[in-house]
């Protein structure tokens, strides 16, 4: 994103609109000037129309910078997975596609959220970190692509320092694993820049109660029930043998 300084009239309307807080107005010009390095190319100030001379112009970008577009913009298709965001559709198709099964949860850091962001930097140190306690990232998910050896987690170096909105990375574990997961996860988290919250996918038991709950609480970890829940809708469903 730009802002034509030719166009803008310094109305000030613009900065609030900016969830990364990129766009201040120039002291000395009194135009509205946006921070190329915080910009994720969200597309939010375009989209709001709230420039009353239509001065902020959208840009198209070439590798790496092309990818803050893809995690930050919603509108925008994945090139490699055609699915428009920043993850799949996680645990909200397990009734269709048995991508989580009993014995199994599905780990993922959403990355950046809420509006504080995330550079790859910090996103490859997370993804190292899941990687040694040996999970399995999810196939179709963005930050999978962008991995160059998904045993380590080690993401292409050409990103790096690519700021997004947010990025997750989706990964799968046995239940007896995930202590080894959380682990890894709260010695990784004081190094990083930024903030993710831990989401873990799972089924059921008969008993309506789920097999990490306890794990957690032996961990003395905190969370929290809500979420989203199959209820066996899909078609096919999937049926486990």
């Amino acid at each position: 994103m730009r802002i034509d300084d030719e166009a803008c009239v310094g109305c000030d309307e613009c900065p609030p609109y900016c969830p990364m807080g990129a766009i201040s107005m120039d002291e000395e010009t009194d135009v509205a000037m946006i921070d190329d390095e915080e910009c994720v190319e969200c597309g939010v100030c375009f989209r709001s129309k709230v420039c009353p001379v239509d001065a902020i112009v959208e840009e198209i970008h070439t590798w790496p910078r092309s990818v803050r577009a893809a995690f930050s913009n919603p509108l925008l298709v994945h090139k490699e997975t055609r699915v428009p965001g920043r993850g799949t559709e996680e645990a909200k198709t397990n009734d269709v596609t048995g991508q989580f099964r009993r014995g199994f949860v599905g780990v993922t850091a959403e990355m950046g959220r809420p509006g504080v962001g995330a550079r790859f930097y910090d996103v490859e140190k997370v993804a190292k970190a899941l990687a040694r306690a040996g999970v399995v990232f999810a196939a179709n998910n963005p930050v999978t692509h962008l991995m160059t050896d998904q045993a380590t987690g080690k993401l292409n170096s050409e990103i790096l320092d690519e700021k997004v909105c947010s990025a997750m990375i989706e990964s799968i574990t046995p239940v007896e694993d995930l202590p080894a997961v959380i682990r890894e996860l709260r010695e990784v988290a004081p190094q990083i820049d930024t903030v993710f919250s831990l989401t873990l996918s799972t089924r059921l038991e008969d008993d309506g109660t789920a097999a990490c709950d306890e794990v957690l609480k032996e961990l003395d970890v905190p969370f929290y029930i809500n979420g989203k829940t199959n209820v066996g809708l899909g078609r096919p469903l999937f049926r486990e043998v």
